[in-house]
């Protein structure tokens, strides 16, 4: 073997073996994991939630009086201010008096005189008893005068009756509260010629403590809601809009006899003492009605559940800080959370935000946040 022939086998080992170890070499680089995706996660939670029924309700006055004078005359006096609370029996108008004291004191004469009229012809008709014994007075005499002592005696029941309906119609010249509440705007002012049984009210005034709060409920929850009010008083919460964190609770206290046909519900009235005289009539609030209690409910944030072709599913956390895609079933709502009927378990970590990047097995980071 030449030289020649020499350095050409050596050039084709070297490439035979250049070839061989070529591929392990040049292999491709795998590309690097995607980083983890940011969420926000909640902790499944189980406890004793109550079973309630939520409503719009509507303020209603306990009771409403309307103010109208007896009789006619001029009002002389207004005893309160428009919008101020006033109590039962409180003096609130007075209606000229001086007619109807007049006419009480013509009567109270007239009884006066009828009275010794009476005396007189009783003494009369005795004397005139005794002289008939006594053949000295004829019948038709002792007839006469006994008649006239029945008469007058007549006359002075007829004058006491008078009396007391004179002193009836001065009364009514002081118009006083007939209930405690709030006075409304004040429609007759002092110095207006007030005519009886008006058909305008000279004032309205509403008792607001306690107070109603009128709502509906849809019939199918109407033997539920007899059944509970016959175990024991059953709660009301009002609501007013803006103040969520401090509702009145009262008790329902009233159920309507028809069910409305037209909208299938049924009228209802909760009482409230509204001590703070924060319910007003008209005001519209969300009635809370609690029937019962449910134990060992499991509970999630309503922002984990999310909806996909196969039904309602929450992304869970594993330990390993991996998501998993859950079916779950879901009941009622309460507060910002739904109670899971099935598909979690309480302690189990759920997320709440950034399920858009997430997909079955991705690696999730925990973040905080509001």
């Amino acid at each position: 073997m030449n030289l020649k022939s020499f350095l050409l086998v050596f050039v084709l080992r070297f490439l035979l073996v250049a070839l061989f170890f070529l591929p392990a070499c040049s292999g491709e680089k795998k590309p690097p994991p995607p980083p983890p995706v940011p969420v926000l996660v909640a902790t499944v939670t189980e406890k004793t939630v109550p079973v309630e029924l939520k409503v719009i309700g509507n303020v209603e006055a306990y009771s409403t009086v309307s103010i109208k004078s007896r009789l006619s005359g001029q009002l002389v006096q207004v005893n309160f201010k428009e919008g101020q609370d006033v109590k039962a029996g409180e003096l609130l108008f007075v209606i000229d008096p001086r007619p109807y004291e007049a006419a009480l004191r013509q009567v109270e004469a007239n009884l006066v005189r009828d009275k010794a009229l009476a005396t007189k012809a009783q003494g009369d008709a005795r004397r005139y008893a005794e002289l008939i014994r006594k053949q000295f007075v004829s019948q038709q005499d002792y007839d006469q005068a006994k008649a006239t002592a029945e008469s007058l005696a007549a006359t002075v029941n007829a004058d006491q009756v008078a009396v007391q309906n004179a002193r009836l119609n001065l009364s009514y010249c002081y118009i006083k509260a007939p209930i405690t509440g709030r006075t409304g705007s004040l429609i007759a002012h002092m110095g207006n010629q007030i005519k009886a049984d008006a058909d305008t009210a000279m004032l309205v005034i509403n008792q607001i403590q306690p107070i109603y709060v009128s709502f509906a409920i849809p019939e199918q929850n109407l033997a539920a809601v007899r059944k509970y009010m016959a175990a024991e008083k059953v709660p009301a919460s009002a609501v007013i809009a803006g103040q969520e964190n401090n509702p009145e609770v009262g008790v329902l206290s009233f159920i309507d006899n028809t069910v409305d046909k037209t909208t299938g519900t049924i009228l209802c009235k909760a009482t409230f003492t509204n001590e703070s005289k924060r319910l007003w009539p008209g005001l519209f609030v969300n009635v809370v009605v609690q029937l019962s209690s449910q134990p060992n409910a499991v509970l999630a944030p309503s922002q984990a559940i999310q909806t996909s072709q196969e039904g309602q599913i929450v992304f869970v956390v594993k330990p390993d800080l991996t998501v998993e895609i859950r079916p779950v079933e879901v009941g009622r709502s309460i507060n910002g959370e739904v109670i899971i009927t099935k598909g979690l378990t309480p302690g189990e970590r759920v997320v709440t935000d950034g399920q858009l990047r997430l997909a079955p097995g991705a690696k999730v980071e925990i973040k905080t946040g509001p």
